[in-house]
């Protein structure tokens, strides 16, 4: 599928990014139905810009949701603290637009013992085995810049940096196999402490510090004298967050799963509860994957789930492992049947999805993060795909 010697780029944002302050509010608002209504049917999405958040969607629950403190302590954890970002958690407008789920929806999913599936769609999961995490190296790496942005500034390593930021890295791969980051790129506020005298430029200073503290930390062997940095490209990034852009959950898909190295259904995750196939099959694709590839059966894979709204088993089953399988991809699919619950019910169960865990899978990526909730992510079902293999 990919050229032997190719360069390949992938990104990831900060917790601080507009469109991830939405995710994480969405999310904090399942979680807390969760918490007090397992069975709460939820879709939550969120919308920020200057001085304002509008949190809407459909909810059916026997819960109370607080909304308004929701908001203000997520907003106050990622670091919007102070006006000098231009948005901050004390002063913001919040506005509730949430209402009930539509009962014709909600019919196709109560299937009495059983749930129906929450909507249509395709699903993808995949894993390869570029890293220990199972993951492409260039989303991999992104994702850790990232994080160390967000660590350096809330430990006060970097004080002058804000809740904003992007990273980018392209990859350098020779016969198919990653050698060399070519070129990083990091997009991230910081106040007007670092600013030069003409006050068009981030002074050269804190570019090196970035560099020093954030990017070699992080990439290691895979830097060299040949490998190009660029920190905030357009001179400099004091005005950030919602105050520069508008952000809304669901539009860092790309950034959330694979970094565009493998395909997307196009359903978004964050502020849906377990029933909706768009989050809970492609959670269950990406372990079915994964297994796949730790079992031996595959050294790259994909599969693919797809749902009709309301009905309970998928309509199909696909997997795809690029010529490395080492059985026929027509008989993984139907080992995979074989072997693991594809079902609304039979996913939510075996990934114990009925919990409130979301939150912290709306930054920096839901795949490849090694963390005991991220069930998902688990390596326990080698030994029942090898044992099922001369069944199908």
């Amino acid at each position: 599928m990919y050229p032997k010697n190719m360069f390949f780029t992938s990104e990831s944002v900060t917790e601080g990014h507009p469109d991830k302050v939405c995710d994480q509010i969405s999310d904090a608002v399942l979680d807390e139905c969760l918490k007090q209504d397992k069975n709460s049917h939820v879709a939550c999405e969120t919308f920020v810009t200057m001085g304002l958040v509008i949190v809407g969607g459909e909810i059916t629950t026997k819960g109370f949701i607080n909304v308004h403190k929701i908001v203000r302590e997520i907003i106050k954890n990622i670091g919007y603290t102070s006006p000098r970002y231009g948005f901050d958690y004390e002063t913001c407008s919040i506005l509730n637009a949430i209402h009930s789920q539509s009962p014709d929806i909600a019919q196709g999913v109560n299937r009495g013992k059983e749930i129906g599936a929450g909507d249509q769609g395709t699903m993808f999961g995949y894993a390869n085995n570029q890293t220990k995490e199972y993951m492409p190296l260039p989303i991999s790496l992104a994702h850790k810049l990232s994080l160390k942005l967000t660590e350096v500034r809330k430990k006060n390593v970097i004080p002058y940096l804000g809740p904003d930021g992007k990273s980018q890295v392209t990859i350098e791969y020779r016969d198919g196999e990653p050698v060399r980051t070519d070129y990083v790129v990091i997009a991230t506020q910081h106040t007007e402490d670092v600013v030069s005298k003409d006050g068009k430029h981030m002074v050269e200073s804190a570019k090196k510090e970035i560099i020093n503290k954030v990017v070699e930390p992080v990439l290691g062997k895979y830097l060299d004298e040949k490998t190009k940095i660029t920190i905030n490209g357009t001179g400099k990034f004091v005005v950030g967050g919602p105050q520069s852009d508008t952000g809304m959950t669901g539009r860092k898909i790309i950034v959330d799963t694979y970094g565009g190295w493998s395909v997307h259904g196009g359903g978004a995750f964050s502020g849906k509860d377990p029933t909706k196939v768009d989050r809970t099959a492609s959670y269950m694709s990406r372990y079915i994957a994964k297994n796949i590839v730790y079992a031996g059966l595959a050294e790259e894979c994909l599969v693919q789930l797809a749902y009709c709204i309301g009905i309970i088993e998928p309509v199909s089953v696909m997997v795809h492992t690029y010529g490395s399988g080492k059985i026929s991809d027509e008989r993984l699919a139907k080992l995979v049947k074989k072997v693991f619950p594809l079902s609304p019910k039979g996913m939510i169960e075996h990934l114990k999805l009925f919990r409130p865990i979301y939150q912290k899978t709306a930054a920096y990526g839901h795949f490849g993060r090694l963390d005991n909730d991220f069930t998902w992510e688990n390596l326990d079902a080698k030994e029942e795909l090898l044992s099922n293999i001369k069944k199908v």
